[in-house]
């Protein structure tokens, strides 16, 4: 078949021109090819899963009831949630704002697009004509680029995920992926940092506040530009009573919303960085980098008790020193029982201002909280709480290696030439314990130190004359781990915060399994629990008797008086605090003035600390109706004991499951810094 082209028949340049067969021809030609280039491309494309960036989502920590929520850790703060939570107001905001014709459209709007190329041609303000659909898939699956290839791609994305998704889930894809501003990827971290609550709380007020945000964040932040968002606000408001989702009446009522300062809901004030922070070097240990834990969606259950922290941080608060405090640094660290589960921690005042945690990074020497060591290992030994050491002032004693050391007592007091191990641990007499060490030896102080707890490469924990009165500096949380292995009667537990990690669709990827191991024997740790029962009732404890029931404890204050301690427990919790002074360039000073004493003994502030502490524990637990646990019975019967039933416990973390361990982290969890005192000769009880 010849195609008359050039025209025959005619003169000049008409002979050029197509007739209107052929234009026609050629047009079906186009749109033949048009419509056979999108069948394919429509075919080729695919709709891929979101991008790292778009599925990231916030790790979730709780305390140990696994449904109070502790903090978000997010890199891009970023936290999905059901359509279902999302009351229908905010959804049908959001509509008006972005997409009033979203249930009506096959994922583009013709209208829209033509009405954006026009504006853009006249020169006004750039729009991109995009529906829901084309942002969810511009934010999910493509780069920012506004270029025609782009655009082209976004619009078949669209198309092809209104084929294959309903409207639901693109709206509510779209509502967990959009940005909102200060961070907030998502409608149910926006509502967090906008109004400091969550999504299924919002109004319709609030909701057409965030929706308002979506086309410019930073054009409508209500920090900058609040009359701005407030035009936007009413322009959404409108937009819901013209497609009918709002009454005229209730639109009158709605009011511009209260909305929260800038970083005021920071979720990391007061107590909450210093959990986090433990959570997170937990993590590093368990085989979880940060990129994992700030993107990946974890739900992590820790050991935390709400209970109990609010007990720790009340406890500070009524029974700290009120004057002399400047540099003032307490620490307070409980572990339960048995378990080794850490249920509360006081690390200092506020992470946002200060985030050195004085319960599990500062160093301070632990004074005669040491000496329920030593008793330990003598017990071991065959000695009792009734054989005699010198009680003496002044005593000087010889050991293998070292020159003469010679012992006072705290004032120092005398206690004649033979008291019984019992009062000398309930008046913490110096001499009769280095007494008692020079018969053990201080090798056997140590070891006896590590079984119960205190980490072997605790600093200044060396074997030898002033080891038994605590010249060493463990840290808070080691001194409650070590005692409460006398509280279980022996069984040592390794500390630890993680309970239970899992993934974002709740699968578990990691289970505690408590690593206990015997340190002591029952009658062993029941004679020492004896021994520091003996402290409260009538020794240097005494602060501890208005808890009204029975405790065991120990006090302890260093030379110089630059620490002072009180560790103690109950069969619920192992508790210990620690009160030091800091200098501005790290360094300890006296506690000399504090709360207008001239010398902060641990059987002052700390022990009163700790009382508060427990009394306040005690009666949380109660108002949870949480069973008690009865005191060990003790065992003094000169040597011959005998066992007897370990008492039931209401453990709070059961974790029995076997650990499913994560992969090894590439690189080891950075080391905090320590404030350390300088070893001195005698230190005071």
């Amino acid at each position: 078949m010849r195609i008359d082209f050039p025209r025959s028949g005619r003169d000049g340049w008409t002979r050029w021109l197509p007739s209107w067969r052929q234009s026609l021809a050629a047009v079906a030609v186009a749109l033949i090819a048009g419509a056979v280039s999108f069948v394919v491309a429509y075919a080729v494309v695919s709709v891929p899963s979101p991008s790292d960036l778009a599925s990231a989502q916030a790790t979730t920590i709780y305390f140990n009831d696994g449904k109070t929520v502790i903090a978000r850790v997010a890199d891009a703060n970023r936290t999905s949630i059901p359509l279902t939570e999302v009351p229908d107001g905010v959804q049908k905001a959001v509509l008006a704002a972005e997409d009033r014709d979203f249930y009506d459209h096959g994922g583009f709007s013709a209208s829209a697009i033509v009405r954006a190329a026009w504006n853009n041609f006249r020169g006004g303000a750039t729009q991109g004509g995009s529906t829901i659909t084309q942002q969810y898939a511009k934010n999910a699956y493509l780069t920012q680029d506004r270029t025609i290839s782009r655009k082209a791609k976004e619009l078949l994305l669209a198309v092809k995920l209104s084929q294959t998704r309903s409207k639901e889930r693109i709206l509510e894809d779209y509502l967990n992926t959009i940005y909102f501003g200060r961070g907030a990827y998502g409608i149910e971290a926006a509502s967090e940092a906008y109004f400091g609550k969550p999504a299924s709380q919002l109004s319709t007020a609030e909701g057409a506040v965030l929706a308002s945000l979506i086309r410019s964040p930073a054009g409508y932040a209500p920090e900058d530009n609040k009359d701005r968002l407030v035009g936007r606000f009413r322009y959404v408001l409108d937009g819901m009573v013209y497609k009918g989702w709002l009454s005229q009446k209730r639109r009158d009522r709605q009011r511009f919303p209260v909305i929260v300062a800038k970083g005021k809901g920071n979720r990391l004030s007061g107590d909450t960085g210093f959990m986090v922070d433990m959570v997170r070097k937990e993590m590093a240990t368990l085989g979880f980098n940060e990129d994992q834990i700030a993107r990946g969606g974890y739900r992590i259950t820790t050991t935390f008790d709400q209970g109990a922290m609010a007990a720790a941080r009340r406890a500070v608060d009524d029974k700290q020193p009120q004057s002399g405090t400047k540099g003032l640094r307490i620490g307070l660290a409980a572990v339960q029982p048995g378990t080794g589960a850490v249920l509360a921690i006081y690390g200092g005042d506020d992470y946002l201002k200060d985030q050195f945690n004085n319960a599990t990074m500062g160093l301070v020497q632990a004074g005669s909280t040491f000496k329920p060591f030593a008793l330990a290992a003598a017990l071991e030994q065959g000695v009792t709480l009734y054989d005699r050491f010198t009680g003496i002032n002044g005593t000087t004693f010889t050991f293998d290696g070292f020159q003469p050391y010679k012992v006072y007592n705290e004032d120092f007091a005398s206690y004649g030439p033979s008291i019984s191990l019992l009062t000398a641990t309930s008046q913490s007499v110096n001499t009769a314990y280095v007494d008692l060490e020079k018969k053990i030896t201080p090798e056997a102080v140590v070891d006896s130190a590590v079984r119960a707890g205190i980490p072997s490469d605790t600093a200044g924990l060396n074997a030898g004359p002033t080891t038994v009165l605590g010249t060493s500096s463990p840290h808070t949380i080691d001194m409650a781990t070590a005692y409460a292995t006398f509280a279980a009667r022996g069984l040592r537990a390794s500390p630890f915060v993680v309970i239970k990690v899992q993934g974002a669709n709740g699968g578990v990827l990691y289970q505690k399994r408590p690593e206990v191991t015997r340190a002591y024997e029952e009658g062993i740790a029941a004679d020492v629990t004896t021994a520091l029962q003996r402290v409260v009732t009538s020794g240097t404890g005494f602060a501890a008797q208005s808890l009204g029931e029975p405790s065991a404890g120990k006090t302890g204050t260093t030379n110089s008086n630059l620490s002072a301690w009180y560790v103690g427990y109950i069969p619920e919790v192992s508790a210990a605090v620690s009160m030091a002074r800091s200098s501005p360039s790290g360094g300890l000073l006296s506690l000399r003035g504090a709360g207008g004493l001239s010398r902060v003994n641990g059987g002052s502030y700390p022990a009163r600390i700790w009382t508060e502490f427990v009394r306040n524990y005690l009666d949380y637990l109660a108002s949870q109706q949480v069973p008690r646990v009865t005191l060990p019975p003790a065992f003094t019967n000169g040597g011959n004991r005998t066992g007897s039933p370990r008492p039931t416990r209401s453990a709070l973390p059961t974790p029995t499951a076997s650990s499913t361990p994560a992969p090894k982290p590439s690189s080891s969890p950075t080391v905090a810094p320590t404030v350390a005192p300088t070893p001195t000769s005698t230190p005071p009880p």
